[in-house]
């Protein structure tokens, strides 16, 4: 690793600009002069192509800050560089070669981790040295990649196309919670995108695991640009909870006056919240929403990382941003006037409105159906599940529904 603690940057394959720490907390990402000049986008909505540098004093950029690894993967790259304190540019220099989105880190001189062996490590974590990527999200995850009908751990200069997620320590039916709270959502947003995945054996590793499609690769094995509302917001990682839901909605329509977005997403997103609070998905936060980019502006990604987290412990009830003016709201104590405000945070039209509570209706003894119908989890997490869904709409959400339809 380079001393002085600095990277070069790629959008793609093409070189962007270089990205140094300076003394203190400061940190400098400047784009080379030839990337300026040429037809490439910016590497990131906040920093436009420009001569100037873009400095930070008080860590690294929002946008890089959220690709570093959080909790389990954290912890495993941490080991691997050997050093009791690290810091979170070190471990985005170490790993950074497989990245969410189109941007990879390169460091000039790469680290030499503690030790190659295969027998000095367990299996989840010898894959995290070879592959050399970097993902965000407590829960313990892999990049993988599909080799015939195997999915196998990248290796290092190997572009995943797969992310496996793996049974928590804290909450071991993690994954089939993910599975059958996606699975729920399909049915009761039918005509909305979701990702991808199903529940299979990863080569060399003992666990089964929650394989997840990358909506950011294409079919040819490309990087698709894209950011999550935390780094389109310009919040560190770590403020992921700290925030409203309309901070999304002011976003949308901000970039929709500049021609970035279109109101139709504005829409999407806020029917993608009442469905999750529909499932007992009360850990909506600022990463598990992100927009895309294509030629035609900015839109929204397919749904990701939907989990029925008010099933767990009573400390997991309170929703994770502020909902419509309402900060640590409990998702029992959702009232009309939440909803109501939230929409119109979002601008959303009476009349979608209306045509969101009456889906939902239509389809929620669809989506219950096929959770208790699916091969996948125990019969305890599909009755709690199911559960959650009764609670949201036979009690506070079908009130919601009627005095929605009662004041459109």
């Amino acid at each position: 690793m380079a001393q002085l603690l600095w990277g070069k940057v790629y959008y793609q394959d093409v070189f962007a600009g270089y990205l140094r720490q300076e003394p203190g907390e400061r940190f400098v990402f400047a784009y080379d002069e030839s990337y300026v000049n040429s037809s490439h986008p910016p590497i990131a909505y906040s920093m436009p192509l420009r001569s100037q540098a873009y400095i930070s004093e008080y860590g690294l950029h929002p946008f890089f800050d959220n690709l570093v690894s959080e909790g389990w993967l954290e912890e495993a790259q941490a080991r691997l560089i050997g050093k009791r304190i690290w810091s979170r540019f070190e471990l985005l220099l170490a790993f950074g070669q497989d990245l969410a989105g189109a941007v990879s880190i390169i460091d000039p001189e790469p680290l030499k981790l503690r030790e190659t062996s295969r027998e000095a490590y367990d299996p989840k974590t010898f894959a995290v040295m070879q592959g050399r990527a970097s993902l965000s999200g407590i829960q313990p995850k892999l990049t993988l990649v599909k080799e015939h009908n195997t999915f196998r751990p990248s290796h290092r200069g190997e572009l995943s196309t797969y992310i496996g997620k793996f049974p928590s320590p804290h909450l071991p039916d993690i994954i089939e919670n993910e599975y059958l709270t996606t699975l729920a959502c399909k049915k009761l947003l039918p005509e909305d995108e979701f990702v991808d995945l199903h529940v299979d054996s990863v080569e060399g590793i003992a666990e089964k695991a929650l394989l997840i499609k990358r909506f950011d690769r294409t079919p040819r094995n490309t990087r698709i640009h894209f950011e999550e509302f935390n780094q389109l917001l310009e919040h560190q990682s770590r403020n992921k909870y700290e925030g409203a839901y309309k901070d999304m909605a002011h976003f949308l329509k901000t970039a929709s006056q500049k021609g970035d977005t279109i109101p139709l997403d504005a829409i999407r997103l806020f029917n993608r919240i009442i469905m999750g609070i529909a499932v007992g998905n009360r850990d909506m936060h600022f990463k598990n929403f992100a927009l895309i980019y294509t030629d035609q502006g900015l839109r929204l990604s397919p749904n990701y990382d939907l989990v029925s987290a008010a099933v767990y412990h009573p400390s997991y009830q309170t929703m994770a941003l502020c909902i419509g003016g309402a900060q640590d709201l409990y998702i029992n104590a959702l009232k009309p006037k939440n909803i109501l405000a939230l929409a119109k945070e979002f601008d959303v039209p009476k009349q979608a409105i209306r045509f969101t509570v009456e889906q939902l209706r239509r389809n929620i003894s669809v989506a219950q159906e096929a959770v208790s119908s699916s091969p996948v989890g125990s019969p305890h997490l599909k009755d709690q599940i199911i559960k959650q869904m009764d609670k949201r709409w036979n009690g506070t959400f079908s009130l919601i529904g009627n005095a929605l339809l009662e004041k459109l």
